[in-house]
């Protein structure tokens, strides 16, 4: 294969992929709208299209492809920014914003008072519409927020990620974010095409939210002294910011589920790629699952673990023969 069908085909992937997605439309889509104002502002202030156009028309296809090599280039260089993106986003903010986290922490503390309140029981005998009232409380505050154990971070969108985090794997003494990393290359085709896609989501909605308020805070200068409906365009982009954001928000709870979901499906096949026999029943895998999270998190040894190997033809051997899973189903492959 030749240099240039090699580069060609290497470039059809790249924006044939969750780069372009996520990455590449968004950026190109706000630099053309300040690209277009800039070509649009009159010497005296003001915004007019068709000088954009004959400014546009003026310019040779060449020099159109290079503005939109640039754009890819640019979405290339802010592509490994995406998960400090979404860790900004959350509330891992840096220390000059302390004071400011400290104020957000509590206006989350008041949000997560006010569900707390709304999902308890205050009657005896509830009615019906109570009951759908307490009920949906409760499923929002237990989506929305971690136990009162974990720590609140200054944005929803902390706070909901934090909560799928701190539940998907307690009930099996897992911690999520340390077993993930090693539980998501055992995933079946199916539920990992829903983790991906639903990350995806969520990815897409954070850089939407980030590339329309960028947008809309450096269109401000462009459109000073503008008529018409220009001068409010920089409120358009910051409103679909924060449409974006609450997008994000959803889009974390629905993350969270398929980590939930992920931990009841598949969290033997873990235990059965490390060699190990599976748990007998419920108490004995929540011991399991928290020394070897023990051993991920901290370093902890593991000592007195039988192994259980399989020879060539699949007969299992194991240095202590181990019981049966209690949970059928155990090997969890869609």
């Amino acid at each position: 294969m030749s240099a240039p069908t090699e580069l060609a085909t290497g470039m059809t992937r790249l924006t044939a992929s969750r780069f372009t997605l996520v990455g590449y439309l968004p950026t190109y889509a706000a630099l053309a709208y300040l690209g277009l104002l800039l070509a649009a502002r009159a010497a005296g202030g003001g915004i007019e299209v068709s000088r954009a156009l004959s400014r546009l028309h003026g310019h040779s296809g060449a020099v159109l492809a290079g503005l939109a090599l640039g754009a890819l280039l640019l979405a290339v260089l802010l592509h490994p920014l995406q998960a400090p993106l979404v860790r900004l986003l959350e509330g891992y903010w840096p220390r000059p914003a302390r004071a400011a986290a400290r104020y957000a922490v509590k206006l989350q503390e008041r949000a997560r008072d006010r569900l707390d309140r709304a999902a308890e029981v205050v009657t005896a005998h509830p009615t019906g519409a109570e009951r759908q009232r307490i009920l949906a409380a409760a499923w929002q505050l237990a989506r929305s927020f971690p136990p009162p154990t974990v720590p609140l971070l200054p944005t929803a969108l902390g706070n909901t990620l934090r909560a799928g985090e701190a539940t998907a794997g307690a009930a099996y003494g897992a911690d999520a974010v340390v077993w993930w990393p090693r539980l998501y290359p055992l995933l079946g085709d199916g539920l990992r095409a829903v983790v991906d896609d639903r990350r995806d989501q969520l990815d897409l909605a954070c850089r939407l939210s980030a590339t329309a308020g960028a947008t809309g805070l450096l269109s401000v200068p462009l459109v000073l002294g503008s008529d018409g409906w220009w001068p409010a365009s920089p409120a358009v982009f910051l409103l679909a910011a924060r449409v974006a954001y609450r997008a994000a928000v959803a889009a974390a709870r629905g993350y969270a589920e398929t980590l939930s979901a992920a931990f009841d499906l598949h969290r033997f096949d873990l235990v059965t790629a490390l060699h190990l026999p599976l748990p007998p029943d419920s108490d004995a895998e929540q011991v399991l699952n928290r020394r070897l999270t023990r051993f991920w998190a901290q370093g902890v040894p593991l000592t007195a673990l039988p192994y259980q190997h399989e020879h060539e033809h699949g007969h299992g051997h194991a240095h202590e023969p181990a019981p049966p899973p209690a949970v059928p189903g155990g090997e969890g492959s869609p």
